[in-house]
């Protein structure tokens, strides 16, 4: 018999916690036999004490066991079940093109996503932004969708992994969010609550990322990926650069109109390809759908090419509601916004530096994303032709194209801009797109 304040102690104190004592606070936040205090406690303990690796294993795989647990033996896969995930970012629409990608080269692609938070987009929201299409669905709908599209991308039941969600409030709360253990826990129990064959992560590095340098980022990395791996997920991180904006867009009809042009072939933006190719190559590897990254970046450009990708997006989005011809018309459904206008930099020059948690807030702003949970969103508005690091801006060239609902909202996102996109002489230092990728040994 446990009791959740001799465990608490211990955890204040230093000491180790078992896979049982851990196992018996979740079930406590799940049914509700622990108090918002003890839970704030445990959660200001290890803020400061920290967790080892095994009780991340442990307290990961309680949150994933505390409610539904995904199956699909009987849906007949053929290929292996994979995701990926991001912490995320400013324009960072990988996944929208990565899940049918890696769904034309043999994969199938449940992917539960997120709400947008802070500065950052949701992919749920960009998809919200799609006429019809249902990002709640029912369990047997998931899983029809997922086997005739190869992808479904929704929200997160109810049922799944409920001790998050009461969890997390209580951190977001507390100022416990920041616990390299707890977002661990966090982000890999509502994943591997999937079933996965294997995942990949894109941990963001940058002005523009969830951690504030690179060697937390790169901690976060490598706990994800012992974790998931140490609970039987065979799993990767890339670190990849968020220092500007992903892609060319941000807001969440422009990204969705930007993936479609990025299937089509009408337009890729090279950073946004590069990372995407890179994310769903690493899948295909870790999911033994290929023997190497080159040839899963073969098989991928096939893909794209041939239009097997946007194929299989547009039944992904018919299958949940949305229009059958979506990718051939995607620009008579989405709707746009009532100011569609450029932003110069006040002076001649090259683009050396973005504050790009500032570009997104610009975007929040506008309406593209919420001050509060409760808030509704603009789908119409965000910014367009967002200028690169290293671009040159003139009379001609400007920053971006701000699309706003009136002439106010783009005063005042004009100036955001502005001030965020820092202009000189000189060009930049180039930046990798991806600086490195964490594998498990054996991996």
């Amino acid at each position: 018999m446990f009791l959740a304040q001799e465990i608490i102690r211990k955890k204040r104190n230093g000491e180790v916690l078992s896979h049982a004592e851990i196992g018996f606070l979740v079930n406590g936040v799940t049914d509700g036999s622990l108090s918002d205090g003890q839970i704030a406690a445990f959660a200001m303990a290890t803020y400061f004490q920290g967790m080892t690796m095994d009780e991340r294993v442990a307290l990961t795989c309680a949150m994933r066991d505390s409610g539904d647990v995904l199956s699909w033996d009987n849906c007949g896969f053929d290929g292996p079940v994979l995701d990926k995930h991001s912490t995320g970012g400013v324009g960072d629409v990988t996944s929208l093109m990565l899940g049918p990608l890696v769904a034309a080269c043999g994969g199938y692609v449940p992917m539960i996503s997120g709400r947008g938070l802070g500065h950052t987009g949701g992919t749920l929201d960009k998809l919200d932004a799609i006429p019809g299409y249902q990002t709640s669905v029912s369990s047997a709908q998931f899983a029809k969708v997922v086997r005739e599209a190869g992808v479904a991308i929704v929200g997160q039941t109810a049922s799944l992994v409920p001790a998050d969600k009461r969890f997390y409030a209580i951190r977001d709360n507390t100022a416990t969010v920041e616990s390299m253990g707890l977002i661990t826990a966090s982000i890999l129990s509502k994943k591997l609550a999937c079933s996965l064959d294997a995942l990949v992560m894109d941990v963001k590095v940058g002005s523009g990322a969830f951690m504030p340098t690179f060697e937390d980022s790169k901690a976060l990395a490598e706990s994800i990926v012992t974790v998931a791996n140490g609970a039987g997920t065979r799993t990767a991180a890339l670190l990849t650069d968020m220092n500007q904006l992903l892609a060319s867009a941000a807001g969440n009809a422009l990204e969705v109109s930007e993936a479609v042009c990025f299937l089509r072939g009408e337009n890729r933006n090279q950073r946004l390809h590069e990372v995407t190719m890179a994310l769903a190559a690493e899948l295909l590897l870790q999911g033994k759908l290929v023997d190497s990254i080159d040839a899963a970046q073969q098989k991928l450009q096939h893909a794209l090419a041939s239009g097997a990708a946007a194929e299989r997006f547009g039944r992904m989005v018919h299958g949940l509601g949305g229009p059958a011809d979506f990718v051939d018309h995607y620009s008579r459904y989405l709707a746009t916004a009532e100011v569609i206008k450029p932003v110069y930099a006040a002076q001649v020059g090259i683009v050396q530096q973005m504050d790009t948690r500032a570009i997104g807030m610009a975007v929040v702003a506008l309406g593209g994303g919420r001050c509060q949970s409760g808030d509704a969103l603009d789908y119409r508005v965000g910014l367009s032709h967002v200028s690169q690091l290293g671009d040159c801006v003139d009379a001609d060239t400007p920053l971006a194209v701000i699309h706003a609902k009136s002439a106010t909202d783009y005063a005042v996102a004009a100036t955001a801009i502005q001030q965020a996109i820092q202009i000189g002489d000189i060009a930049p230092a180039s930046l990798p797109q991806i600086y490195q990728t964490i594998r498990s040994e054996g991996n």
